[in-house]
């Protein structure tokens, strides 16, 4: 017979391991976040229907990328990926999108 109280036990120590270790590595918990953020965000670049929806979802990823560059102590680094990514490049796609004539399917006559 299996002894249901040393099972219980058993699994309340190794709940309460996982939450110290977790506690312990919350560096690790935030760059795991920030990975999952990251990676949502560029496939709704790729299959976004909106293009601009898709340019600030871009926007999103050069930014988990600078805070990436801060998590690897390389602020430098994270400064310049915001300052010319998200700032420069995302602007520009931004403003060349909205400047560009588009064409509506049912306007086709003119």
């Amino acid at each position: 017979m299996v002894d249901i109280g040393a099972a219980v036990n058993s699994a309340i120590s190794w709940l309460g391991d996982a939450v110290d270790a977790v506690l312990n590595n919350m560096d690790a918990v935030a760059f795991v976040i920030l990975a999952v953020i990251a990676i949502l965000a560029a496939l709704k670049v790729v299959t976004s229907k909106e293009i601009m929806h898709s340019a600030f979802y871009l926007a999103l990823v050069f930014t988990c990328v600078a805070v990436t560059y801060y998590f690897l102590n390389a602020e430098l680094v994270g400064v310049v990926q915001m300052m010319v990514y998200v700032g420069a490049i995302t602007i520009l796609f931004a403003f060349s999108i909205m400047l560009t004539r588009r064409t509506i399917v049912g306007e086709e006559d003119d």
